[in-house]
């Protein structure tokens, strides 16, 4: 069973950056797919950002967060992160680091454990 536990939202400004951490245990982060998703009121939680497992490697971003958002992970640690910039008023929402043993299209149907969540709020 693998637990997740989502931190670093809050306030920033438009332009700014902010970077989520998502701290796991009772597995190892290597062997699972990780995303990043976001949740909105009223809407559907959608992926923002996904990596496979460490040996394939392979990355996902939502086209809202490409050239903006880079999400790693760091093995040591088995912690997770979701790095954000020139962010935007759109960028608002609940965000929820996942890990799921499928790789495949960022979907959320595709992971079996969430962390709680963290709000970020861009707004000036």
């Amino acid at each position: 069973q693998v637990q997740l536990v989502d931190s670093g939202g809050g306030l920033a400004q438009p332009g700014g950056s902010l970077t989520l951490s998502c701290a796991a245990s009772g597995a190892t982060l290597d062997q699972y797919a990780i995303g990043w998703f976001r949740q909105d009121p009223g809407r559907e939680r959608e992926g923002v950002a996904c990596m496979a497992p460490t040996h394939d490697g392979s990355t996902y971003y939502a086209n809202s967060g490409k050239g903006r958002f880079t999400i790693s992970r760091d093995s040591a640690k088995n912690t997770v992160y979701l790095q954000m910039s020139s962010l935007t008023s759109e960028d608002t929402g609940v965000y929820y680091c996942a890990a799921g043993r499928l790789w495949g299209a960022c979907w959320p149907y595709e992971y079996d454990y969430w962390g709680q969540g963290t709000q970020v709020t861009v707004s000036s």
